[in-house]
């Protein structure tokens, strides 16, 4: 479908139409973008466990007329225990291992980005108690949703290092196999432990009762994170990077992200005047810009605390032209370069007064460690096995330290007034989408929902795939494959509707209050209005 969707009273946009409906929910109830949006990522969490969880880590930029826009960080540190000699005791010299305890060593952020998320609400007006934010959620791990189409194939094609994992199969599996599509899943621990916060407070999760549940459980399964870990986390807010172009003025999340790689690519085409997006000059230079953003981001973006230069300065005027110049108009640059997969949701709302917020929360991989604590039901994530146990490496593991995140959720001004709240999941692939969307709406004159729909490529690696070469969805026309295969492109064609080419949606608000909304057709959700 290809017809973008109008409303004015309130709009959300997510992966999975439950999300999408709570928001909405929250909104008709007199909530506002930010109480909506932590409604839907409860929500989502449960009904969509093997993209996101609340033992993950969340990013948010939110914005209200007439001021700047605000972004949450939520994203939590190695603990204290993660150390390089902690792993070589467990004999892992090389790498951190990817599933089970010890690939769970970071502390989970995402609860303590709804708390802050809140937070900033009541300066929007918000009144709207925490467990009616919740009930949809708790409702759906108490009494079930049906499984969708993708965690019953991830769950059978990562069975293998999955199944004995500590809590997995008892959260995830049936009978010891992957469930079927369609079935009812439950989590009632999990439902116990959204009650719990409805009742407590958001707090208790690093704080409280839940805090010595969890940590105990990861304890047992092998994590380094301990109660005091968790007892000294907190969200906070932090100023969005923000690049001029023409027309518009871009925002996105500053280090440990790559918000820093979005943004430039968008900066290189519009100093190349890339305006035509309809064919292959288009994918090629989004492609060649994106690696020119890589290759920065990959020198020179991590933890804050142990960057060398300013965030900011890599999106400087000079270092903008720098990078145009170096993208060759003609002849694919050689890559691969070091790839980054990651398993993620975004979403969008925008309530009637204007006040918009774009988020993404995310586990890593596919179902993160697969750490699951029985006494809570939390999945934890795997971020932290990002982490390099190479001393000289630049994202070398210390205890405390912030990963390297690809989780940039996205969001632009325009001169004239309208506002666009845009992002996707897809790790190696979210700021290559946000572009392609961003482009082909602003530039290319389409409308939302075709920009979301088209056909897009991929350079590297994200979740699904282990190549790195440039993967384009089959619905190019011929011509451009065959056009960008000369420019010397290792092309790859794969599905029509591609999950690997991330799940993306937008909403964009126009001076008059009206709304425009798209889901991405390669999930399982969709915009929902009134």
């Amino acid at each position: 479908m290809l017809n973008t969707l109008r409303a004015y009273g309130g709009m959300t946009t997510a992966p999975h139409h439950l999300a999408s409906r709570t928001g909405i929910r929250v909104m008709e109830q007199g909530g506002n973008a930010l109480e909506a949006m932590v409604a839907m990522a409860a929500t989502i969490a449960v009904v969509y466990p093997h993209m996101n969880a609340i033992g993950g880590d969340g990013f948010w930029i939110a914005h209200a007329p007439g001021a700047g826009p605000i972004g949450i960080q939520a994203c939590g540190p190695a603990a204290r225990l993660a150390t390089r000699e902690h792993y070589a005791e467990l004999g892992f010299v090389d790498a951190i291992p990817g599933r089970g305890g010890p690939a769970a060593l970071t502390v989970a952020g995402t609860i303590g980005g709804w708390q802050e998320a809140l937070s900033l609400s009541r300066d929007w007006g918000g009144k709207l108690p925490l467990g009616d934010l919740l009930a949809d959620a708790i409702g759906y791990a108490r009494d079930g949703a049906a499984i969708c189409a993708s965690q019953s194939h991830l769950t059978a094609a990562k069975l293998a290092e999955l199944r004995d994992v500590p809590g997995f199969a008892e959260a995830f599996l049936a009978d010891g196999a992957a469930p079927r599509e369609s079935a009812r899943q439950r989590f009632l621990p999990l439902a116990a432990t959204l009650q719990r916060l409805a009742d407590a407070g958001l707090d208790d999760f690093y704080r409280g009762d839940l805090a010595r549940a969890i940590a105990a459980d990861l304890e047992a399964a092998g994590s380094p994170v301990r109660l005091e870990d968790l007892e000294s986390y907190r969200a906070r807010r932090v100023a969005p990077l923000s690049l001029p172009i023409a027309g518009a003025r871009l925002f996105n999340m500053p280090p440990p992200t790559q918000g820093v790689s979005s943004l430039a690519i968008l900066g290189i085409l519009d100093r190349l005047g890339q305006r035509d997006t309809s064919g292959a000059a288009f994918v090629h230079g989004a492609v060649e810009a994106t690696k020119q953003a890589f290759l920065v981001r990959n020198a020179k973006v991590f933890d804050p605390a142990y960057m060398e230069v300013d965030p900011a300065d890599l999106l400087s005027d000079g270092e903008i032209a720098r990078m145009a110049a170096s993208a060759n108009r003609d002849r694919a640059a050689p890559w691969p370069q070091p790839a980054a997969p990651g398993d993620t949701i975004w979403m969008g709302a925008v309530d009637g007064a204007g006040r918009a917020v774009s988020f993404i929360q995310s586990i890593y991989w596919e179902f993160g460690s697969g750490v699951v604590s029985p006494s809570t039901g939390v999945l934890w994530q795997n971020r932290g096995m990002s982490f390099s146990l190479d001393p000289k490496h630049a994202n070398c593991l210390a205890p405390s330290r912030l990963p390297f995140h690809t989780l940039n959720p996205a969001m632009a001004l325009f001169e004239d007034g309208r506002t666009l709240t845009y992002g996707t999941m897809g790790g190696e692939g979210q700021p290559q989408t946000q572009a392609a969307i961003f482009a082909r709406y602003a530039w290319g004159g389409m409308g939302l929902q075709q920009a979301v729909t088209e056909p897009r490529w991929l350079l590297g690696r994200t979740w699904g795939a282990d190549s790195t070469n440039l993967k384009l969805e089959a619905r190019f026309a011929p011509e451009i494959v065959e056009a960008l295969r000369r420019a010397g492109h290792d092309v790859e064609l794969v599905e029509e509707f591609s999950d690997m080419m991330g799940h993306a949606g937008a909403i964009v608000r126009h001076p008059d209050g009206l709304l425009e909304g798209a889901a991405d057709p390669r999930s399982d959700g969709c915009v929902a209005a009134f």
